[in-house]
């Protein structure tokens, strides 16, 4: 008689590979199993759906196999438990399911946990821990396109002892059930492995520090910091947070939808990842109006480029798809987030950025302002559902929050996700479960990773996201601008010398000497002009043949950053006359709270 495959290395496995996958790729954990099959007593096969129609690059199975060594070799304890189906369905919902239904007769289940990575209603056997598995190797994978489903091949050399038989599949007399709070991040979400793998802690504002690992031994990138020890990886950033990178499949689509050329920051790959993009073109396409929400915490008195760079895109997006806007002004934020500045402050720089933000041509009948402190009444019923499905756990790891850490911070990500959900709205859009798209730099999708994992228990559609890279610093391509240190950024409210002398001093790839930059050109990858012209000068071509030539020696760094200062000019001009034809009248239209028009 052959020996039965199903041996609890090999149900074991299956657990770690589909976490590693799940908590890689982004999809939801829960009914995302489409089928599985373990045959010859080492090999594993696993069909999961996708939540992005595009297929994992080589670099995301590559981390994909990386985190299951690391399962493996952490040698993590697996929990099996029994318990009522109906206690089991109350407590973790679809978290513990397949895609497949358990038959309606099954009163009692066998569930599987391995914590911040699985948890299955199967009746198997298990091993106590993963270090027992031994090795388990990726082989193949395939990838339907049509159906949005990955299917990943395996192979498993079970460790010295592990067992090789099948006996039946009683309850672990050690082990209860685990909390609901503790499943919670599992629950139609993403787990958090890359989360914990990555690390938190971290000093400013209780912020955490986010690691996703870079050649020069790391980069820090929370909605507080972005530090790296060279250029950011943008590709590691993707692998570790979870998104999609923007195909130009997608970019092409964009066009076809609103019948018109991509934003040069589109189409040049400054907004390079996303969230659920894809499903929001489809309801789209389908006639399904969606919102856009933004928005700026009012730290300063002007916003610099970078500030601009999210702005000019929103804009972009609502005349180009035709639809409605909020824009958040997080003053509460700012108040508890920085020890130097007093409620009153950030409420008058909340109105004075606003100006500044009005400037960036948004249209006024679509478009609605306002400031966390003037708005709150109307969102604090949906601010209140969201805090009370979010454990202090849950933003601790998210965040980085410790026990030093105010409470008002604790509780700000749930008045930054609030707007997230057009419910928040009822007066201005109209219309519950209306989709949202939310542009923003990838350094704040920490927040809205929090939104839409609990968006489901609320029973509100998950908004979609585009992220932006990072736009940086005159010092160089190490992190991004900064609104508190003047010598990192230009401002919109800088002089036409203030811009040329800023610009003369930036950091540059080129050579130090002319004969050596004749010789040898310069690296662009790290010379803020060229990075500069890639978010300002709109003519491709002439972009396309700085680069050619300044990389090949023909152009010099003088040259380019006088080109640069002519184009930043005509940026920083344009916006000062827009910002100061605002009217106090306009002002108040902006952040009055009244039907937008859709």
């Amino acid at each position: 008689m052959a020996e039965d495959p199903r041996t609890p290395a090999m149900h074991t496995a299956m657990e770690i590979v589909k976490g590693a996958l799940s908590a890689v790729l982004g999809f939801p954990l829960g009914r995302s199993t489409i089928g599985s099959k373990i045959s010859e007593g080492d090999k594993g096969r696993i069909t999961v759906q996708l939540a992005s129609e595009e297929k994992p690059g080589p670099e995301a199975m590559l981390r994909v196999q990386e985190v299951i060594n690391g399962i493996v070799e952490k040698d993590l304890s697996c929990h099996v438990f029994t318990m009522a189906r109906a206690a089991a369905d109350a407590a973790y919902g679809d978290a513990m399911y397949d895609k497949f239904e358990v038959p309606a007769e099954v009163t009692t289940l066998t569930l599987f946990y391995l914590e911040g990575l699985a948890l299955h209603a199967a009746p198997h056997t298990y091993l106590p821990s993963t270090g027992g598995v031994g090795r388990i190797q990726i082989t193949k994978e395939r990838y339907m396109t049509a159906k949005r489903q990955l299917e990943v091949m395996f192979n498993v050399l079970p460790a010295a002892g592990a067992s090789t038989t099948l006996p039946p599949p009683p309850p672990c007399p050690t082990c209860e059930p685990p909390p609901p709070e503790a499943v919670e991040p599992l629950r139609t979400s993403v787990p958090r492995l890359l989360e914990e793998e990555n690390g938190t802690g971290g000093e400013q504002g209780g912020a955490p520090a986010a690691v996703a690992g870079g050649s020069g031994g790391g980069q820090v990138v929370t909605p507080w910091e972005v530090e790296a020890d060279e250029e950011v990886d943008y590709n590691k950033l993707v692998v570790a947070f979870g998104s999609q990178l923007i195909s130009e499949d997608m970019v092409a689509r964009v066009e076809r939808l609103t019948n018109r050329r991509a934003h040069r920051f589109l189409r040049r790959g400054l907004f390079f990842s996303h969230r659920d993009l894809n499903q929001l073109l489809d309801l789209y396409e389908k006639g399904e109006k969606f919102y856009l929400y933004t928005g700026r915490g009012p730290s300063s008195e002007a916003l610099h480029l970078g500030h601009l760079v999210p702005f000019q895109f929103t804009q972009w997006l609502q005349e180009a798809f035709g639809v409605p806007l909020v824009i958040q002004l997080t003053d509460d934020e700012k108040f508890l987030f920085k020890s130097n500045l007093p409620l009153a402050e950030t409420h008058r720089l909340a109105r004075e950025n606003a100006r500044d933000i009005i400037a960036c041509e948004f249209d006024p009948a679509k478009t609605f302002m306002f400031s966390d402190l003037d708005y709150i009444k109307e969102l604090y019923p949906v601010v209140l559902q969201i805090q009370k499905f979010v454990t202090f756990n849950q933003t601790r790891g998210i965040f980085g929050f410790n026990d030093s850490t105010n409470i008002g911070c604790i509780a700000f990500p749930a008045v930054q996700a609030a707007p997230s959900f057009s419910v928040a709205f009822p007066k201005v859009l109209g219309k519950a479960n209306m989709p949202c798209l939310i542009p923003c730099a990838i350094d704040q999708d920490a927040y809205f990773r929090m939104t839409r994992d609990v968006a489901p228990r609320l029973r509100y559609p998950k908004p979609a996201l585009i992220h932006s890279k990072f736009f940086p610093g005159l010092q160089g391509p190490k992190g991004k601008m900064s609104a508190s240190e003047l010598g990192t950024a230009v401002f919109v409210t800088d002089t036409q010398k203030q811009v040329e002398q800023k610009v003369k001093s930036s950091f540059s790839g080129g050579q130090d000497t002319k004969e050596k930059q004749l010789e040898l050109g310069a690296n662009l990858s790290v010379d803020v002009a060229y990075q500069y012209l890639g978010f300002f000068l709109e003519d491709d071509d002439e972009y396309r043949q700085i680069g050619e030539d300044y990389a090949a020696g023909r152009l010099l760094t003088g040259q380019v950053k006088k080109r640069l200062v002519e184009v930043l000019w005509e940026v920083v001009g344009k916006h000062q006359r827009l910002r100061a034809a605002v009217t106090d009248e306009q002002l108040e239209r902006f952040m009055s709270v009244r039907p937008l028009e859709y």
